[in-house]
């Protein structure tokens, strides 16, 4: 994938946008790439798709993940740990963090805002799938995204296009989308930093273009996969 990263990528979107298997494939990517990265798990809104589910893939590529003391437990409290301030204060390492879903998962973006403001070096990707329920047109999006900004005190910075069906998705699927994607640019101002797609539907779909930002090939959270087949 052609993409400069900043140092603090933070996904947020609506619920159910794929935010959290996107700042995992995100996270991999970058060190792939030979950047050192931590990843930081900040949904304190929905207890079942949790980025602490990728752990082991994580660790197995030297990803250390920073996540709620009782994530995946039969304790779910919102409470973060206070290691995410260090997180974001320290300049050392690259972050990405997966904020939960709509203002509500937000709010707790709100707390270290300050910090990735002074330093200036941050993304704030806007997750969106024009397949899901009130996120079908670029204005319900919109009104997503004001919400979000509102309660996180940071403002996006770019759009992540991660449309699909899940299992049955076709590159079809996801061209047919990119108009929407484009209006949304266009109203928001904001670029389209990147496009989703399943590694196995890579070779389909064609160079990438402004349209679509760049490729970020996909391996779904095997949780994920489980309950989309």
């Amino acid at each position: 994938m052609n993409y400069t990263p900043r140092r603090v990528s933070v996904f947020c979107g609506h619920y159910g946008s794929g935010k959290t298997n996107i700042a995992v494939n995100y996270a991999l990517w970058l060190k792939s790439s030979g950047i050192p990265v931590r990843i930081a798990d900040l949904d304190i809104v929905n207890p079942y798709f949790r980025t602490k589910d990728s752990q082991d893939a994580l660790a197995a590529a030297g990803i250390p993940l920073i996540s709620p003391e009782y994530a995946n437990s039969n304790v779910d409290l919102p409470a973060l740990p206070q290691e995410l301030y260090g997180l974001v204060q320290r300049r050392e390492e690259y972050a990405v963090m997966d904020v939960g879903g709509d203002d509500r998962g937000a709010y707790a973006l709100g707390r270290y805002a300050p910090y990735i403001r002074e330093e200036g070096n941050f993304d704030v990707f806007c997750v969106v799938n024009f397949y899901r329920p009130l996120t079908q047109t670029a204005e319900e999006v919109m009104t997503v995204m004001k919400e979000i900004e509102c309660a996180g005190h940071l403002p996006f910075t770019a759009i992540v296009n991660n449309s699909n069906i899940g299992n049955d998705t076709t590159p079809d699927d996801i061209r047919a989308t990119f108009a929407e994607c484009e209006k949304l640019s266009r109203l928001t101002g904001l670029p389209v930093a990147f496009t989703t797609v399943r590694e196995d539907l890579l070779p389909a779909m064609g160079a990438p273009t402004a349209e679509t930002g760049a490729y970020l090939p996909l391996t779904l959270q095997k949780k994920y996969f489980d309950i989309t087949t």
